[in-house]
């Protein structure tokens, strides 16, 4: 019923037919923003940094290229133990080479921040076609208003980037946008940084960093009334043991599945509820999806919990405003999930989503109608239509693993034969995303 075919050098996945039920328990990837964190922290701090859990996708790969070309000893990537030997905050070394953050945009800005504090020494940074494209300039203003050189193409708002290492001051940052990579950059600049460095957002972003620096022992003061995280420079990072969560962005795709599936019922074990992150939960709530949390707990400083989703009748809602950056990666299978939701769902607000890996906006838009949906695309989100009857079509990843798994997962509940071309992009942040598909189906 479902296959994954290869074609020159892309893969076609091939949905023959309609799901009649989905039933197993799963287990996901490692959350893809702790696992560059705990790399990157684990690179920079004194001594063995232990990670268990982490997730094998290409972006992290990405990342721990990088931190290696710089200094850092990485063991052998897998997801039951990686250590890594760090260097010391301003010691990461010159590489002979060009650093290349593939497609993963968390790898660049985030690192951006450290590379624009180490004095005197000279790193150049691109990545693939699509983070070429992405905007850059977000990071990089804020780093120059604290002494930065950095240089790159269309003004220094595109990679490839130079950047010159710098002694930076400390700032005060006021974030144009709830972004968690933005917030990162500038904080792991300031731990290197005389003095005390703030950024205010416009609203709660995920705080991953914040909670990882601190296991790591840096001092960071929080202010959620003004949506402010100061760091005090000078710290000195230990290594630590850091134990990764299963990531809600990748439990997310599952949750959809099961709630619009008939006669669905699935187990996630092992998720991540940080509750900036939890706005996947809280949407599909308020859509009235049948989720339960079950055995919660805490692991590492993160809330964990095993979710389980049956089929229910879905209705429409508004998603919007302060809850957006809490789901912002996962308004692509949200969007899914509308099509067979009662009643019109409006996202607004989400205006971010067009310069993430693809136009996700447009795209969703686009390949979604070509089934059948009725999606009108607004300048900042989405209005669809449910209660339609999607229908398989072909359609494409734009080389985006959101766009690719959101797809399938619209195919897995289509009349007739789901095509989706570049399906590979899936393997960016969940490898084994074709063989669990497989394995639910019944």
């Amino acid at each position: 019923m479902i296959n994954l075919i290869k074609t020159n050098e892309h893969h076609q996945l091939i949905i023959e037919k309609k799901a009649n039920s989905l039933h197993g328990t799963i287990t996901i990837p490692g959350d893809k923003s702790i696992s560059h964190r705990a790399l990157m922290l684990g690179a920079i701090a004194s001594g063995e940094t232990t990670i268990e859990g982490l997730l094998l996708g290409e972006d992290p790969r990405s990342t721990a290229k990088c931190f290696e070309a710089m200094g850092a000893q990485i063991s052998e990537l897998n997801s039951k133990k990686v250590t890594v030997t760090g260097i010391g905050q301003k010691t990461l070394q010159e590489p002979l080479n060009v650093l290349d953050a593939g497609n993963s945009g968390t790898t660049m800005r985030l690192m951006l921040g450290l590379l624009a504090a180490q004095p005197r020494k000279f790193f150049t940074v691109t990545g693939d076609d699509s983070l070429r494209s992405r905007p850059m300039a977000r990071v990089i203003k804020p780093l120059q208003d604290m002494g930065a050189l950095i240089y790159g193409r269309n003004d220094n708002k595109n990679a490839p980037l130079a950047v010159i290492g710098q002694k930076l001051k400390s700032i005060h940052y006021y974030s144009p946008v709830a972004s968690a990579q933005v917030k990162s950059c500038i904080l792991l600049a300031g731990l290197m940084t005389e003095g005390k460095t703030t950024v205010t957002e416009p609203a709660l972003s995920r705080d991953h960093s914040e909670r990882m620096l601190r296991s790591f022992g840096a001092t960071l003061e929080i202010d959620t009334d003004t949506h402010s995280v100061t760091i005090e420079g000078g710290a000195k990072l230990q290594g630590q043991t850091v134990i990764v969560p299963g990531d809600i962005s990748s439990a997310a795709f599952w949750l959809v599945a099961g709630a619009i599936t008939p006669n669905a019922e699935l187990i996630i074990e092992n998720v991540g509820i940080n509750p900036t992150r939890t706005g996947i939960l809280e949407a599909l709530e308020m859509m009235n999806a049948d989720i339960t949390l079950e055995n919660q707990r805490e692991t590492a400083g993160e809330p964990v919990a095993d979710l389980r989703v049956k089929s229910s009748k879905l209705k429409a809602c508004t998603i919007e405003g302060a809850i957006i950056p809490r789901l912002i990666d996962e308004i692509p299978i949200l969007a899914v999930a509308a099509c067979f939701a009662e009643g019109t769902t409006v996202i607004k607000d989400a205006e971010e989503l067009r310069v993430k890996e693809s136009d996700r906006l447009a795209v969703m838009a686009t390949e979604l109608n070509k089934m059948g949906a009725n999606i009108v695309e607004l300048p900042d989100g989405l209005e669809i239509n449910g209660g339609v009857t999607l229908k398989g079509s072909t359609m494409d990843s734009y080389t985006d693993h959101r766009i690719a798994m959101s797809l399938a997962i619209a195919g897995l509940n289509a009349q007739g034969k789901t095509i989706i071309n570049r399906a590979e992009a899936a393997s960016i942040s969940y490898p084994t995303f074709v063989d669990t598909l497989i394995k639910i189906v019944s």
